[in-house]
This record gives C-alpha cells, structure tokens and sequence, in this order.
C-alpha cells in the first residue's frame, strides 16, 4: 500500500525558436507531437520520448508538447525529469490544469506528499475541471501515506460520491479502514461494491484482507479465490492471492 531540466536553458532555446519559426515547423511540429502521443497511448514510452523531444525542440514554448512529454518521462519512470517540465507547461499556461494535475501524480510517485497535496487542492479550485474524482482520489492516498486517517476517508468518500465506480478510491476506502482496525464497516462497504462491481480483483483482495483480520479462514478463502479468478495472469495480486491460499490451507 504504503506503497532537473534548466529552465534557464529551455527558455533560451525559446527565444532562438520564435524568431526562426515558420508555418512549415509549426506543422512538423504538431505532425510529431501527434505520433508521439499515439506512442503514448500504446505505451510506448520510448518512441513517445524520442518524438516529443524532437518536437519539443521545434516548439519549446508549448505547454501541450511539454505535458505529453512529462507522460513520457513519467512512463520510463523518471519522474524527476517530468515534474519540472510539467512545472513549465504551468507557467506558460497558467488555466493549464492537466498539467498541474500530473504534475501532482508526479511528485506523488516521489513520496512528496504535501507537494502532491498542494498540487491536487490547486487543481480542485478549477471548478470546470471534468474529472475532480481523481485528484479527490489521489488526495486520499497522500493523505493516506501520512497516516491521517481521517483526511484520507473524507478524500476518497468524495471521490466515491462523484464516480461510484472508481475502483481506486474504492480500494483506498478499504485500506483507510482496514488500517484503523474498522474490519466490519471494510466488510459491509467491499460487499456492497462487490455487488456492482464483482470482477474487480483489487476489492476481493481488499475483502479477503478484511476477512482474515476477523479470523474468518472459510470467507477469506473464498475471497482469494475470487482473485486468483479476476486477476490479470502472471499479476502480482494473482501471486498474492496464491500465496494465502496456500497459508490458509
């Protein structure tokens, strides 16, 4: 559970750009920005890398080009090298909130909670912002790493009230109560979402965790079981689930 570029240097680069560019680099540009984000949306993270450097180089002064790039660096898990650029596409777009908002995502891959909680509060004062249930998520599991219970439920109960399916916040509504010694209300919340979502294997998980606490094996058992059914082959959850079942036998 528990579980730098220069900005001196880019806006350099900026100044040389806007005096050389032409109608004919824009296009380029925007033509490679357009496979670098389709490289992004297959996962392909160093094709889309290698793309959105070169078209950021064409256009250094573009907050999309930069926001798709931080996807990139966060892709190949260099997070350290997305957060300033993702600072950059916020500066030079100030309304730009699905920078600020990845740029929340980043810092809390890098286990700085209160910077990721500063950037995903910022990011709900944007009140046209489509999707607030993932930054309400994403502020329950900061709050959740620090161990304050109470700021993480009320978080991921918001975000549940948005998107009643979120299995993430879901899932960090469990663990909230699983970590505060609340089985039974962990038991009745998982089955009632078990009900409308009953091939999530991250929630039987949850309930299997949440049955063992009470000491009830038969139930825990059946739980695990249901993991090892849902859960994606060769997963770590479907690993887990083998290795309790094998405990509980």
């Amino acid at each position: 559970m528990k579980q730098s570029l220069c900005c001196i240097f880019l806006l350099g680069i900026s100044i040389c750009a806007c005096v050389t560019a032409t109608k004919e680099d824009t296009q380029l540009a925007e033509a490679i920005q357009i496979q670098g984000e389709a490289f992004l949306m297959q996962g392909d993270y160093t094709a889309a890398l290698s793309r959105l450097l070169e078209a950021r180089k064409m256009r250094p002064e573009d907050p999309y080009i930069l926001n798709s790039l931080g996807l990139a660096y966060m892709g190949k898990n260099r997070d350290d090298l997305a957060i300033p650029v993702f600072k950059t596409a916020r500066a030079l777009k100030p309304d730009y909130t699905e920078a600020l908002n990845n740029l929340g995502a980043a810092h809390l891959r890098q286990k700085e909670w209160d910077l990721a909680i500063k950037a995903f509060k910022d990011v709900l004062e944007d009140l046209l912002y489509p999707t607030p249930q993932f930054p309400l998520s994403n502020l329950g599991r900061a709050y959740l790493e620090k161990q304050d219970y109470m700021q993480a439920e009320t978080y991921f109960s918001q975000a549940l009230d948005l998107s009643p399916g979120f299995v993430t916040a879901a899932h960090g509504l469990s663990v909230v109560f699983l970590e505060t010694g609340r089985e039974n209300d962990a038991i009745e919340f998982l089955t009632a979402r078990l009900m409308e979502n009953p091939e999530s294997a991250l929630l039987h998980a949850d309930l299997a965790r949440a049955y063992e606490a009470k000491g009830w094996t038969n139930e825990a058992r059946q739980s695990w079981q249901n993991v090892l059914h849902y859960a994606q082959k060769n997963s770590e959850l479907k690993k887990t689930a083998a290795k309790r079942l094998s405990a509980l036998d």
